[in-house]
């Protein structure tokens, strides 16, 4: 009866003062993420009165759908600082990678070994939500020999792992990190994902947390977040977002 009584702390209240969102699509008409500075800002400010202030673009490469390179990142990302600068919002950190989608296009780019990380050799990547590809571990081994080290994002989102659970064991064997999309702590995405959500949390096999922030539709959802449970098993996880500083 007590855990009835238990004070909901909103999840927004709970990032650590260095926290690094490393997963969001800030950068404006760039993928399917936010479609004007104005509004790429108007996110930041929300975000910045959860206390987060560091961020780092993520915007889609994909091959035949986000045909994005490191040059186009870079020029978006400038002007978004740019018109932060203008703004005033001087204690905003903004940096940019990328989301790789693990395709043909993406091993062409890694034998350039010219990828943008989020931080060292820490790059990005996702899967397709339709079916891994037939040469992951293969292509998660090149990544390694490449001197990179994978974080997969939001492996909870991955149906086609819900009943083959081994896989994500094999995944962390294989080397992969594990990055969290906060909103699957909801049921934004479906109940499915939210439980593997929690399954993958008491497993212990969560490394990092992001928003995956698009639009402000995932920031109201995002300040709904006040499940005890949920809040408890993910903020020892957010500290180690402190890392990408």
């Amino acid at each position: 009866m007590l855990s009835l009584f238990k004070k909901k702390t909103p999840i927004i209240h709970l990032f650590p003062k260095e926290f690094v969102d490393i997963h969001c699509h800030l950068l404006s008409n760039i993928d399917d993420g936010t479609k004007s500075l104005n509004e790429a800002i108007s996110l930041i400010k929300r975000m910045h009165n959860y206390g987060i202030k560091n961020f780092i673009c993520t915007p889609h490469i994909m091959g035949g759908v986000w045909e994005n390179s490191k040059e186009s990142i870079l020029t978006k990302l400038a002007e978004l600082q740019n018109e932060l600068n203008l703004q005033g919002l001087k204690d905003i950190s903004i940096k940019a990678a990328a989301e790789y989608m693990l395709d043909e296009n993406f091993d062409k780019l890694l034998k350039t070994k010219d990828l943008l990380t989020l931080k060292d050799h820490f790059i990005l990547i996702e899967l397709s939500y339709f079916n891994p590809p037939l040469n992951l571990y293969e292509q998660l081994f090149n990544i390694r020999i490449a001197g990179y080290k994978p974080i997969l994002a939001h492996p909870e989102r991955y149906s086609y792992f819900h009943h083959n659970f081994e896989e994500y064991s094999k995944l962390k064997e294989a080397g992969c990190l594990f990055q969290l999309n906060l909103l699957s702590l909801s049921k934004y995405y479906g109940e499915s994902i939210q439980k593997t959500a929690f399954k993958l949390l008491k497993q212990g096999f969560i490394d990092f947390v992001g928003t995956d922030t698009h639009n402000n539709r995932h920031l109201n959802y995002l300040e709904k977040i006040n499940n005890v449970k949920a809040v408890k098993m993910v903020r020892p996880i957010l500290k180690n977002n402190v890392l990408f500083q």
